[in-house]
């Protein structure tokens, strides 16, 4: 690994938006620790990283857990000594209508979505330098300021990643640690296939002022301008990378 080269961890770094930040973030010369939990993914994408001339490594873990996320963070440690960006994209969404909530789907939503997030903060911010500082993005969603119907525990958890990310800036800040979100809306990919449907997107199509869904190189992008020096004074804020489809009266 490049000694100089800025390290990140990205959570969920298998398929999706994790992934494809993975792959503009190696582009633009940072060394990326891949997580998932599923091997095969890591392997899949650190070989597309590293054929294209990036550097990459593997992280297989549960970053649902706070073992785990710790198990992350030394892995990185290990690798490269150094800690500079984290991007916690990791999540498990299920939707359901109010009475069909089942205790599960909340334990499991909030682990991945929510306390893994906090585990994460508090392991990366051990580990980064104070002189350097460094960057954390949160992978929220538009969910978290408007949402659909069975959303409930969906929503709830995205507008907590936002509360938190807020928090953590204004603790983080004086050690030139900087916490932002993006909240991306609907963005067709692995994950989302089985909560869509030609006629559900053909709506948000023409409720979205840009006239197109987002992709996740869309979100990707966002979320390297939030990690690197182009925003060295953006913190606390929640970056909405939705076509516009937040602010149109529908």
């Amino acid at each position: 690994m490049q000694a100089d080269a800025k390290t990140a961890l990205i959570t969920g770094a298998g398929h999706g938006i994790g992934r494809a930040t993975a792959k503009h973030l190696a582009a633009r010369g940072w060394v990326v620790g891949v997580n998932d939990l599923r091997e095969e993914f890591v392997t899949d994408a650190v070989a597309e990283i590293t054929q294209a001339g990036g550097q990459a490594f593997p992280v297989v873990q549960n970053v649902a857990t706070r073992d785990g996320v710790q198990a992350a963070i030394d892995t990185v440690m290990a690798q490269t000594g150094r800690l500079d960006g984290l991007v916690n994209n990791a999540a498990w969404v299920r939707y359901q209508a109010i009475p069909d909530i089942a205790p599960e789907t909340v334990d499991r939503m909030l682990q991945i979505g929510f306390s893994g997030i906090i585990w994460a903060i508090q392991s990366a911010a051990a580990v980064m330098d104070d002189a350097r500082g460094g960057t954390i993005v949160n992978v929220a969603s538009a969910a978290g300021f408007r949402s659909a119907p069975n959303s409930l525990v969906y929503s709830g958890i995205k507008a907590g990643v936002m509360g938190l990310t807020r928090a953590a800036a204004v603790e983080l800040g004086p050690r030139g640690i900087r916490v932002n979100a993006v909240a991306p809306s609907a963005v067709p990919t692995e994950g989302t296939a089985k909560h869509r449907s030609a006629e559900r997107d053909a709506k948000r199509v023409a409720n979205t002022p840009m006239g197109r869904l987002g992709t996740v190189d869309d979100i990707a992008r966002a979320i390297v301008y939030l990690l690197d020096a182009e925003s060295d004074f953006v913190t606390g804020q929640v970056l909405s990378a939705d076509g516009g489809i937040g602010i149109a009266i529908t």
